[in-house]
Formats: structure tokens, C-alpha cells, sequence
């Protein structure tokens, strides 16, 4: 009789090891799973996923309903535990069960299960759910009064247990979330939605063709200039101005060049008349923001101008687009601009190409916070109009002056110092080659 009790004995504290064991793992596995693959899987319809989001609406009532369960079971674990050693060895049993059980629940019914757990959240989790649910709802109101027991104490402690987790993700999150699903989302597609985020803190001055690159038409030229540029234009839309671009006039596209042409001539009424009206575009204005203006205005192209009305430069949709996408247009200007690459790595290249441009190709990490263009970035570290053959070194990159032209810097070449200490207290040194 005592054999066959005690073999009832071990087998329901076998059985209350595994429902410990169920408790704590479903605990875990609730807690791990994702909220935005649960409410994705509820939208196709997955029913463990609408299970786990019904009772993750109120954790509260979850915790305490698990809670409730492992604690009863532990206990009534830990009576069985002890009846049974004090069968087999005594007094002495109480100890021994102690220790013995104390160790059979760390490992069988916490530390295995929880890992597992968390490794495989949405495989234990789910069918958990299809238990865990009408066990909520058949022992609501005991799990009820504890609750409203332990809410009253938290609202003395300052808390409110009806605040629900802030689920939205911030910027920074969705950037690493995106980061960080190589296995999910190709490269390019990462790429594409990294560059998307980046738009709001790039402005236009930073991807805008500046003045002096302008391609337009001056309207006060003579008729054989400009049918020349409409013959070799390699743009879609060109500005038409008279004498200088801050008199700029309109827009004109180049599908209506036969419309401006009277027997081969130019008739520079025709070419006024199917101008588009400029569309200017504030200094400063992000790229998220224009990319919206261009939409809701449907423009492609726009002037940048400055508080004072005078223009710095032109950006078309296709541009902020190329910042996205990544360059799927050939462009004239940097095909003219000859930066060369050297085999000691160092690159050559005209002073007005873009520092966003050279990084993006180069791969490399000039600062873009303040001028754009590698002349400014140059002229802002020597603080005055050099002579040629000047050196500066900025944040790790050695930048030797070349060639000057007038008030511009033609020609610059640009070589990354490994060696160079980048915890050095001043981020820039300008030195002469020739003092």
C-alpha cells in the first residue's frame, strides 16, 4: 500500500513539474513575442496570434493568472515533495526534500522551459494561448480580486497599471529594426528604406546643382547661341533667364522645341510663351518636405533661393530620387568634374564637386554639416583664400590645394591619413607645404 501511494505520489509531482514548467514558459514565450509580427499574423488570419493579442491587451490580468497558477502549483509541488521524504528518510526528510525539489523546479521547470522559451517564442507561445485563454476566463474572478489588490498598490507607488507599452517605434528604432533584417529584407531594399529615413535630415542645399552649374538659356543671346543649346542640351528642362539667373523668366521643357522653331528660326516669343512660371524652393527646406511640395504641385524641378531672393542653385524630383533609389540617370556635370582616383589612394578632383557625392563614391567620411562642396570644406579650415599648393587636414583626410583660378579653387587633391588620431582635440590643422 505505502509502494503504491508513493508511486501516486512521485507521478503527481511529476505532473505538477511539467504544469510549473508550462506556467513559466508560457510567461516567457508571451512576454518575447514581437507586437508587430503578432499583429501581422492576426491580419492573416493566424488564430494563436489573435489568441496572444487578446490576452497581452491586459498583461496585468496575464502575469496574475500565471502567477496565480505556478504558485499553486509550486506549493502543492513542495507539500507532495515533502510528504514523500518524509516516508523515505524521516525528520530528515524535510531538508532533503528542500534541496532536492528546490533543484528539479530551477532546472525542469524554470531555467529549461523559460530558454526555451525565449528562443522560440511564437512556437511555445501560440499553443500556450489556446490554454491559457479559457483558463483566464474560468478563473476571472479570483485573478480580479488579487489584481485589484496589487493595482491599488501600485497606484500608491505611483504607477498606473491601465498606461498601456507605448508601441510606436521612434526613428532611430525603425532605422536599427531595418539595420538589422539581413535575413529578411534584401540589401538593396535596406538601402532604399535607410535613405528614405536620412530625407529629413537632408536638405536641399545639400543635393542642389549650384549656380555656376546651372545649364540654362539666356534669352538676350544671340538666336545662333541658343539654338545651340537647345541642339546639344542634355537636359529635359531648362531655365530661361535674361542675363543673369537671379532674372530668371520661366522653364522651359525641351518636348516643345518644335513649338519654337518658324522655319528653322527661333522665335524667341514662342520660347517665352511656352515657359513654364519658376517654381522657387526655400533654403533649407528638407528633402522629405520638398519631395511632398514637388508631388502636390506637380513640379520636377525647382530654384533654391535664399532669404534675400537671390537663387544658389536648381533641384529636380529626379535628384531626391536618386537619394533614394541610388543614381539612375547619367549626369553631365559630374562626368565633366574628372576626379581621379590614384593608386596610393588618394583622389583628384575639380573644387566644386559635391562632398556627399565624393563620400558616396569614395566611401569615405568628410564632413558634410557644413559646406557642401570640397572648395568650402577646404576654405573653411584655412579660414582665408589661399595660395596653390596649400595643405589641410580635416578629421582624419589630407586635402593639398593644386590648382586656384580666380577666387576659385580648380583643382584639389584628397588622400585618407590611416594613421591619423582621431581623438585629437582639434578636428583640424591647416599647414603650408611651403612656409
Amino acid at each position: 500500500m505505502n509502494e503504491t501511494s508513493l508511486g501516486l505520489l512521485f507521478g503527481a509531482l511529476a505532473i505538477l513539474i511539467l504544469v510549473s514548467a508550462f506556467f513559466s514558459s508560457s510567461e516567457t514565450s508571451m512576454m518575447s513575442l514581437n507586437r508587430y509580427r503578432l499583429k501581422h499574423l492576426k491580419g492573416t488570419g493566424h488564430r494563436g496570434a489573435r489568441r496572444a493579442i487578446q490576452l497581452l491587451q491586459r498583461p496585468d490580468r496575464l502575469i496574475g493568472l500565471i502567477l496565480i497558477g505556478n504558485n499553486l502549483v509550486n506549493i502543492l509541488a513542495s507539500a507532495i515533495a515533502t510528504v514523500i521524504a518524509i516516508r523515505l528518510f524521516g525528520d530528515a526528510g524535510i531538508a532533503i526534500a528542500t534541496l532536492v525539489l528546490t533543484l528539479v523546479i530551477l532546472i525542469f521547470a524554470e531555467i529549461t522551459p523559460k530558454t526555451i522559451a525565449a528562443l522560440h517564442p511564437e512556437r511555445v507561445a501560440f499553443p500556450a494561448s489556446a490554454l491559457l485563454l479559457p483558463l483566464q476566463k474560468l478563473l476571472m474572478p479570483l485573478v480580479l480580486a488579487i489584481n485589484s489588490l496589487t493595482n491599488g498598490i501600485l497606484k500608491l507607488m505611483g504607477f498606473s497599471p491601465d498606461e498601456a507599452g507605448d508601441d510606436a517605434v521612434s526613428q532611430e528604432e525603425l532605422r536599427t529594426i531595418v539595420t538589422e533584417s539581413a535575413s529578411m529584407i534584401p540589401s538593396r531594399h535596406r538601402r532604399m528604406l535607410i535613405n528614405i529615413l536620412d530625407l529629413e535630415q537632408m536638405t536641399v542645399n545639400d543635393i542642389m546643382a549650384p549656380r555656376n552649374e546651372i545649364y540654362g538659356i539666356d534669352i538676350e543671346a544671340p538666336d545662333e547661341a541658343v539654338m545651340r543649346q537647345l541642339k546639344n542640351s542634355g537636359h529635359t528642362r531648362l531655365p530661361l533667364y535674361r542675363d543673369d539667373i537671379n532674372q530668371i523668366e520661366g522653364v522651359f521643357h525641351m518636348r516643345n522645341v518644335s513649338r519654337v522653331l518658324d522655319g528653322g528660326k527661333l522665335n524667341r516669343q514662342a520660347l517665352r510663351e511656352e515657359a513654364e512660371a519658376p517654381y522657387f524652393i526655400p533654403e533649407n527646406t528638407p528633402l522629405n518636405t520638398q519631395l511632398l511640395h514637388f508631388q502636390r504641385q506637380k513640379k520636377r524641378l525647382g530654384m533654391v533661393v535664399d532669404e534675400y531672393g537671390d537663387i544658389l542653385g536648381l533641384v529636380a524630383l529626379e535628384d531626391i530620387l536618386e537619394e533614394i533609389v541610388g543614381e539612375f540617370t547619367s549626369n553631365l556635370v559630374e562626368e565633366n568634374e574628372e576626379i581621379t582616383s590614384h593608386s596610393d589612394g588618394s583622389t583628384t578632383c575639380s573644387g566644386t564637386v559635391s562632398i556627399r557625392d565624393l563620400n558616396k563614391q569614395r566611401k569615405w567620411n568628410l564632413p558634410t554639416d557644413g559646406p557642401k562642396t570640397v572648395s568650402g570644406l577646404a576654405l573653411e579650415a584655412l579660414e582665408a583664400f589661399p595660395d596653390a599648393r596649400t595643405s589641410v587636414r580635416i578629421e582624419g583626410y589630407q586635402l593639398d590645394i593644386e590648382e586656384i583660378a580666380k577666387t576659385q579653387i580648380s583643382k584639389i587633391r584628397i588622400r585618407p591619413l590611416q594613421s591619423e588620431v582621431t581623438s585629437n582635440s582639434e578636428s583640424s590643422e591647416a599647414e603650408s607645404l611651403h612656409p
